[in-house]
């Protein structure tokens, strides 16, 4: 476990300076960097805490939408955040990073303030072995993000041995490293962790990256006061590659069975 006087590594990453009303400055370090600039997710991460950290927020995350326009470099960026409309029950968001005249990601998000109705469920978690009868994957040193969160794959692993798998499935067992509680930020961060489908369907390393990606959130507060910081159960699967992109849909789960994210996402490959 982390010292408790020591701050997460995920939290300096998310970490934000207000600038103005509505823009922040922030500065992914290395330790989340990926092929080209930082891991997807943290960014998504960072997006959203600065809606979350905004006097003006009403409610939780349900969705975010993040559109990766191009790298950031490793230099400090500006985020701009900005409610665009606030009803009784769910409220709006549009959000944009730059870094000097380039725009690197724009967003959308909606929260809301959630109400005691009928609840039911028509999904359930796939059935996996418990985490810790699960060994943990010997992460490469490149790129770094890996480093910051513990894999066990119970399938769909990537091995590289170019010999094409049977399809783009994985199913494991993640949390970050070191553990730290679940919530709204890691969830959305854990929301990307999977790697490209088309690298897990062929089984070698190519160029690929995500354009687009959706997440919607099926938790709230209570959910993560149960999670804690054990590791959630992630599906992922691609859907089709055609012509340069494909699509991923995803599932993260709580141990208990809980559905507390889904996602989908469009990714550039090529060959």
């Amino acid at each position: 476990m982390p010292d408790n006087n020591q701050t997460h590594p995920f939290d300096q990453a998310v970490e934000l300076t207000a600038t103005s009303p509505y823009a922040y400055q922030g500065h992914i370090p290395q330790t989340y960097d990926n092929m080209v600039g930082p891991f997807g997710g943290i960014i998504i991460a960072v997006i959203l805490n600065g809606i979350l950290s905004h006097k003006e927020h009403q409610g939780n995350p349900i969705s975010i939408t993040v559109n990766f326009a191009g790298p950031i470099e490793d230099a400090p960026f500006e985020l701009k955040v900005r409610p665009i409309r606030t009803n009784r029950s769910n409220q709006h968001w549009i959000a944009e990073i730059t870094q000097g005249s380039q725009v690197a990601a724009t967003a959308t998000a909606v929260l809301a303030i959630r109400q005691e109705t009928w609840m039911a469920r028509e999904t359930h978690a796939p059935a996996a072995p418990n985490p810790e009868d699960v060994e943990s994957w010997s992460a490469p040193p490149e790129p770094k993000w890996i480093q910051r969160y513990n894999f066990r794959f119970i399938r769909g692993e990537l091995t590289l041995s170019g010999q094409p798998a049977k399809d783009s499935e994985s199913l494991l067992w993640v949390r970050d490293e070191p553990a730290r509680p679940l919530d709204f930020l890691s969830l959305a961060a854990i929301s990307d962790v999977f790697f490209p489908r088309v690298f897990i369907q062929r089984q070698q390393l190519g160029v690929a990256s995500t354009v687009s990606i959706t997440t919607y959130f099926h938790a709230d507060v209570s959910s993560f006061a149960r999670q804690a910081s054990r590791p959630i159960l992630a599906a992922a699967r691609g859907q089709r590659f055609y012509r340069g992109y494909f699509n991923q849909v995803a599932e993260l789960w709580s141990d208990e069975g809980d559905l507390l994210a889904s996602s989908n996402q469009m990714v550039y490959f090529k060959d």
